[in-house]
């Protein structure tokens, strides 16, 4: 991700009247935020769309941002209202974030071979079917600090809970978590 410094000289910037400037934050952020939104919903055009009123929210609601925590902690709480609020006039059910969008976000891989970028490949993927195995809040906890590189603090905000919760929730996440892997996923852990 990027320094809270940068982002907040580029919003600095906005707020200044250079409103091209937000095109910047657009940039970092775009599969960031398609790929929470994804999370939500199936349709990748839906996905394109919520992320796209994602960021017309928070373009209109910048001048709130207050920089207590990282603008990407801030972007995730937009992007979780906006689904939820879409989710909820649709009635659809919420998914975890499918395993391709997880691997280009989290994935910059410097493999050299091939070979090693399909393992590195097949290894995210078999953590991110383990993940579907878990409570969504627990999962949802280990890619928020795992993936998406947020604090304790942070996660307690995204989550609504305290740091001491948040430490709780990923001990007990991490523990199931390694419960899974070892009762679906032994032979390939070998």
């Amino acid at each position: 991700m990027f320094t809270e410094s940068d982002d907040t000289e580029v919003i600095q910037l906005v707020l200044r009247g250079q409103q091209a400037a937000y095109a910047t934050l657009v940039n970092r952020y775009q599969q960031y935020v398609f790929t929470l939104a994804m999370r939500y919903v199936k349709d990748r055009e839906l996905a394109e769309e919520l992320a796209q009123d994602v960021f017309v929210k928070a373009y209109r609601c910048l001048a709130d941002f207050k920089g207590n925590s990282k603008f990407s902690t801030w972007l995730y709480t937009i992007v979780n209202t906006t689904c939820l609020s879409h989710l909820r006039k649709k009635k659809d059910e919420t998914i975890l974030l499918e395993e391709e969008k997880m691997i280009s976000i989290s994935d910059n891989s410097n493999a050299e071979k091939p070979s090693e970028r399909l393992e590195q490949k097949t290894q995210k993927q078999m953590l991110n079917n383990a993940l579907k195995h878990l409570p969504e809040s627990e999962a949802q906890a280990l890619s928020l600090f795992y993936q998406g590189e947020q604090s304790v603090d942070e996660i307690g905000v995204i989550m609504g809970l305290t740091t001491s919760n948040v430490k709780v929730k990923l001990f007990r996440a991490r523990q199931k978590l390694k419960e899974v892997l070892e009762s679906k996923y032994s032979r390939e852990l070998v």
